[in-house]
């Protein structure tokens, strides 16, 4: 199963895109406290729209506490990367948890925690124009990533039959 994890976050818009596209994605949300906004904020529920019941999450007291939970491969996102996200395989053919873990807006993931895994440190390739991209951004090029090489097991490739969810069906575009 694909895990993302929040190292951290403090903009509750930012955390509320990215859970929508954990349960766009049938993944699971880590959230690693301190936490930047309450998980009723007004924001959050704006940004995750109707699906944040739908979203499958747990929240740790700290990231000591996220480890000792949560065993598998992790893989750690900072611009101080030096590998691709591309250069990993994340077909997961062991079947293992895979942790993607992305850090707070404001200063990333801590050294600490970084240096004692520089192989799975990685960077998405930008220019030095920038930074860094949106943290919610960055889940989304990142897990669909892992999803792409996975087959997109589990996700639907076509529009569902119509329904009542908003859904048009697969043949809306022949029909219109």
């Amino acid at each position: 199963m694909n895990n993302i994890v929040l190292y951290e976050p403090e903009i509750p818009q930012n955390t509320g895109n990215i859970m929508r596209t954990c349960v766009a994605t049938n993944t699971k949300l880590h959230l690693i406290k301190p936490l930047g906004f309450k998980l009723d904020d007004a924001h959050l529920k704006r940004s995750g729209v109707n699906y944040i019941d739908k979203l499958e999450y747990t929240v740790y007291e700290n990231f000591d506490d996220f480890k000792s939970k949560n065993p598998g491969i992790y893989y750690y996102f900072t611009r101080y990367g030096h590998k691709p996200h591309t250069s990993f395989d994340y077909s997961n053919k062991e079947n293992k948890e895979l942790y993607f873990i992305f850090g707070k807006e404001s200063t990333g993931i801590p050294k600490e925690i970084l240096k004692n895994d520089l192989e799975h440190c990685m960077r998405i390739p930008m220019t030095d124009n920038v930074r860094a991209l949106n943290v919610s951004n960055s889940v989304a090029i990142v897990i669909y990533e892992a999803l792409r090489q996975q087959n997109y097991k589990g996700l639907i490739l076509n529009e569902p039959d119509k329904d009542d969810r908003g859904h048009k069906g697969s043949d809306y575009l022949e029909r219109s």
